[in-house]
C-alpha cells in the first residue's frame, strides 16, 4: 500500500481562485475545511506552501474537487539526476 506524502505543496493562487469562484469567504471555506482562517489566508498568500494530508483533503473536498484532483498541487520538482 502506497503511503501518502508527509505534506503536499499547494498553489495558493489556485486555492484563492477556486474559493472566489465558489462565492465563499475565507471564513466560510476555513470552517468547511476545519482549518483556521489565518492558516487559509497564509496558504492563499504564499506564506505557507505545504499542507498535511488531512487538512489538504478537507480543503479539496470543501472546494468541491474530486479525490483524484491535483489542481491545488504544485508540479513535483525533478530531483537532480545521479551520475
Amino acid at each position: 500500500m502506497e503511503q501518502p506524502p508527509p505534506t503536499y505543496q499547494v498553489k495558493g493562487a489556485e486555492i484563492r481562485k477556486l474559493r472566489m469562484q465558489a462565492g465563499l469567504s475565507t471564513d466560510e471555506l476555513a470552517k468547511a475545511a476545519l482549518i483556521s482562517r489565518r492558516y487559509l489566508n497564509h496558504l492563499e498568500n504564499g506564506y505557507r506552501t505545504r499542507m498535511r494530508p488531512g487538512p489538504y483533503q478537507r480543503l479539496r473536498t470543501a472546494l468541491g474537487l474530486p479525490a483524484d484532483s491535483e489542481q491545488l498541487l504544485q508540479p513535483p520538482e525533478n530531483p537532480p539526476e545521479k551520475r
